[in-house]
């Protein structure tokens, strides 16, 4: 397995080893151990499935204070995934980074508890897993607005295909600091 570190510190892009053969192939898409070694050392206690459609853009979302750290990946499809450092206080706060991640590259993405994370479906459709270190709670739900020009995030599609709640969040710079995260030295 090959880990790497994205260009914001604790966000790490995994590329799986894969055995292919004649039959297809054979992954080991977590080990528990090997990947605490690789640092992400979280135990996940939620698995999350969506489908979505080709312009689909789920997020940006996070959770406080009961943050969930995410281990995402595209098990059929492609989607363009992006972490968004949201933690008052941090170096690389406002900062994103993004990954393309698909059923033929089988890459994963970590997103540590204290970033906003969201993606876009790339292919027509996409089958989306995540593992979560912490559960789902509907109180401690956050959002930023996927198209905040503070954020200036690349996305590859114009006009998405949004939920309401999604297409009516706010910009990170007008959240009140009491609804973000604090800044702790990841490792």
């Amino acid at each position: 397995m090959k880990v790497s570190q994205t260009r914001l510190d604790g966000v790490l892009l995994v590329e799986p080893d894969v055995f292919e053969d004649d039959r297809g192939y054979f992954m080991e898409s977590f080990q528990a151990h090997r990947y605490a070694g690789a640092g992400i050392g979280c135990t996940f206690v939620q698995d999350n499935l969506s489908f979505s459609i080709r312009g689909t853009l789920r997020g940006l979302h996070y959770q406080y204070p009961h943050a969930q750290s995410k281990l995402v990946q595209a098990v059929q499809g492609e989607i363009y995934d992006v972490a968004v450092d949201i933690r008052r206080g941090s170096p690389g706060f406002g900062r994103w980074t993004s990954a393309r991640l698909s059923h033929e590259n089988r890459r994963q993405l970590f997103v540590p508890g204290g970033f906003a994370h969201g993606f876009c479906v790339l292919s027509e459709t996409a089958v989306v897993l995540y593992k979560c270190d912490d559960v789902y709670a509907p109180d401690c739900e956050g959002g930023v607005i996927w198209s905040d020009p503070g954020l200036a995030i690349d996305w590859p599609v114009q006009a998405p295909l949004l939920s309401q709640k999604d297409g009516q969040y706010a910009e990170l710079r007008d959240i009140p600091g009491n609804r973000l995260p604090d800044f702790v030295k990841i490792r």
